[in-house]
C-alpha cells in the first residue's frame, strides 16, 4: 500500500441482475472501466456499493470477485467492521483479509456509539488491533451508521499503533482536513489519506493528500485522475481551478438519488448497469434524468477541453 500522491480510487458500485441479485458480469466489466479510466485504486464493499443491504456472504464474494477482477495491477481495499461486538468485527476482518484485499477498512462509527467519548473509540480500536494480527488497517469515517469524524488527537494516537495505512476522509471542512493531514507530516507516516469530499480536490492535494476517494468517480473517473494528477502541476494551475469549479458545481446533484444516479450514468456511458438499487427503493425522476442528462454533455465538454478521450468513446 505505497502511498504514491496522486491516486484517484473510486468506491465501487454494485450493479444488480433483474433480481436484485450481484450482477458479477457487469462488476467485471466496471473494474475494466476503472482501469482503463487510469485509477489506481479499489475501495470495494462500502457505502456506494450499498453494503449494508448485502449479506455477509455477499460482502465477501463480492470483494473477491474484484480483486480477482483486478488481479494485483492496483491496490484493492474493503470494509470489514461489521458485528456486533470488537471481537466479531476481528473476526470478518480476517475474513475480508482472506478475500485477497491488500488492506481492511474500519468504519470509525463502528468503534463508539455517537453519545459516546474519544476513550471508547480508542480502547475498541487497540483491542480490534490486538485481535487481528499484523493485517493492514485503514479507517473509514462512513456517513452509516452515524458520521464519526475523527479528531487531529484521536488521528494522532491511531496512527501511533502503526496499524493504519489508509484512511478515508468525510471532514468535508478545510480545518479539520488540513489538522490531520499536520498531524500526518508531523508524524511522517507513510498512510494513504484520501478525501471523500470532491470539492475539496485542490485542497486536499496541495495539502498533501495522497489522492481522492469521491462518488464523483462513479460517474466520470477519468476526469478526477486528471484531476489529482494536475493539482499540484504548476503549468495546470489555471484549467485545475477551472475544472474545481465545475466538479463542485455538480456535485450537489450528482448525490441525489445515490447511488442510482450513478447506475443511470454509467448506464448512459454504455457500461451494462441497471438502475436497480437496494438502497434506493424510487425510480429517477424525469427531472433527474435531465439533469443527470445535461451532466453528461457537460462531461463530455470537460474532456474535450482536458484532452482527455472518455473511455469507451
Amino acid at each position: 500500500m505505497k502511498a504514491i500522491a496522486g491516486k484517484f480510487v473510486p468506491v465501487m458500485i454494485t450493479p444488480f441482475d433483474l433480481k436484485a441479485g450481484i450482477d458479477y458480469n457487469a462488476v467485471t466489466e466496471l473494474v475494466a472501466f476503472y482501469l482503463e479510466a487510469g485509477v489506481e485504486g479499489f475501495f470495494a464493499n462500502c457505502l456506494s456499493s450499498e453494503m449494508f443491504s448485502l449479506t455477509e456472504e455477499e460482502r465477501l464474494a463480492l470483494t473477491q470477485h474484484v480483486v480477482k477482477c483486478v488481479n494485483g495491477r492496483v491496490p484493492v481495499v474493503a470494509t470489514g467492521s461489521f458485528g456486533l461486538t470488537v471481537e466479531d468485527k476481528a473476526l470478518f476482518t480476517k475474513k475480508m483479509y482472506d478475500t485477497g484485499v491488500d488492506a481492511v477498512i474500519m468504519i470509525s462509527g463502528h468503534f463508539a456509539k455517537v453519545e459516546e467519548g474519544d476513550a471508547v473509540l480508542l480502547r475498541n480500536f487497540e483491542t480490534l488491533f490486538s485481535l487481528t494480527g499484523a493485517i493492514p488497517l485503514g479507517i473509514y469515517e462512513c456517513p452509516a451508521p452515524y458520521k464519526r469524524i475523527l479528531g487531529a488527537d484521536v488521528f494522532k494516537q491511531l496512527l501511533k499503533s502503526g496499524r493504519l495505512v489508509y484512511h478515508k476522509d468525510t471532514s468535508i471542512t478545510h480545518q479539520n482536513v488540513k489538522a490531520k493531514l499536520d498531524v500526518l507530516k508531523v508524524a511522517g507516516s507513510s498512510l494513504g489519506f484520501y478525501d471523500a469530499h470532491t470539492p475539496n480536490t485542490l485542497f486536499s492535494m496541495q495539502r498533501g493528500a495522497t489522492g481522492m476517494s469521491s462518488v464523483s468517480g462513479n460517474f466520470y473517473p477519468e476526469v478526477l485522475v486528471w484531476m489529482v494528477k494536475n493539482a499540484n502541476n504548476p503549468e495546470q494551475q489555471e484549467t485545475a481551478k477551472w475544472l474545481q469549479g465545475e466538479l463542485t458545481s455538480v456535485d450537489p446533484m450528482i448525490h441525489q438519488a445515490y447511488p442510482m444516479s450513478a447506475k443511470y450514468f454509467l448506464e448512459k456511458r454504455g457500461l451494462p448497469v441497471r438502475t436497480i438499487s437496494r438502497a434506493y427503493a424510487l425510480h429517477l425522476t424525469p427531472d433527474q434524468k435531465k439533469e443527470a442528462d445535461a451532466l453528461y454533455s457537460r462531461f463530455l465538454g470537460w474532456c474535450n477541453r482536458l484532452g482527455i478521450q472518455p473511455v469507451g468513446l
